[in-house]
């Protein structure tokens, strides 16, 4: 993350950590157990036109939509880019 300007790593580090995840429940009625919201990250890995690819291909399908990813950043291989998308799910 080094490669990015200082704004960019702090929005990406915000980005990871989930703070910005709305993790609020329902009101339930007295006697049942509140679910619990757990996060999974997805990462994706690869060029830069396949994560983009792949991105687009999520929001098509109703996965996620292209805003829920995080930025392109650079990785270690000068080939390959990373993405990471956080969503919450419901545990029982």
């Amino acid at each position: 993350m080094s490669q990015l300007p200082e704004s960019a790593q702090s929005k990406l580090k915000q980005f990871l950590s989930g703070e910005n995840l709305d993790t609020s429940t329902s009101h339930q009625p007295t006697g049942q157990p509140l679910p619990r919201r757990e996060p999974i990250k997805h990462t994706l890995i690869g060029s830069a036109k396949a994560v983009t690819s792949t991105i687009h291909y999520l929001q098509v399908i109703g996965y996620a939509s292209v805003g829920d990813w995080s930025p392109l950043v650079p990785t270690e291989n000068p080939d390959k880019v990373m993405s990471i998308l956080i969503r919450q799910i419901l545990m029982q």
